[in-house]
């Protein structure tokens, strides 16, 4: 660090109640010569300082995720989303998940119509499931829904793959297991 930076660092020293990895975090910014006033709060742990000056590193728009509210897990999804260019106004909210964050920015990397499952009442595994339906290009619609689990979406999106007719176990009460005995049964009537 050079003078004026090794100032400004002990100078946040004396105010701020930082533990060693924010002061790291801190430290580094300097370093690269950041404005770190965006991150310079006690109310960010330092893995979530750490994707703030990530995003400032990348001239990434951190105004989406520098909150203190967000996880550093959803504030990752969020800052990739933006380096890959997506519309992270979709998903940068904090009633997803991470993991939840990561279905949807993958889907928007991929063009899909995210519509259909960039909804919080969906759990990862359910929009895993109906992202690969959209990218075998089946129609969702039949089984992106509520009341279905996911192993019951992927049976219904394994026999649309393979071109049966799924009506038979399109059922939600219809165990999983079921469903693909009845799945298997059918392809091998084709």
């Amino acid at each position: 660090m050079n003078e004026e930076q090794e100032k400004i660092y002990n100078e946040i020293i004396s105010e701020y109640n930082f533990n060693e990895g924010q002061l790291y975090q801190i430290r580094i910014g300097l370093i690269n010569g950041l404005d770190i006033s965006s991150y310079l709060s006690t109310g960010f742990k330092e893995e979530q300082m750490k994707q703030i000056r990530l995003g400032l590193e990348q001239g990434l728009d951190i105004s989406w995720y520098a909150k203190p509210e967000f996880y550093w897990t959803q504030m990752l999804q969020i800052r990739l989303g933006l380096k890959n260019k997506v519309d992270v106004s979709i998903y940068a909210k904090t009633e997803f998940t991470a993991n939840q964050m990561s279905e949807i920015r993958w889907g928007l990397q991929k063009n899909l119509d995210i519509s259909w499952y960039a909804k919080p009442e969906f759990n990862t595994a359910q929009m895993f499931q109906i992202r690969l339906g959209l990218e075998s290009k089946v129609d969702v619609s039949i089984y992106a829904q509520l009341d279905f689990n996911y192993s019951q979406m992927h049976e219904i999106c394994k026999g649309l793959e393979k071109g049966i007719d799924v009506s038979p176990y399109l059922n939600p009460t219809i165990d999983w297991k079921e469903m693909r005995a009845i799945r298997k049964k059918l392809r091998s009537k084709k």
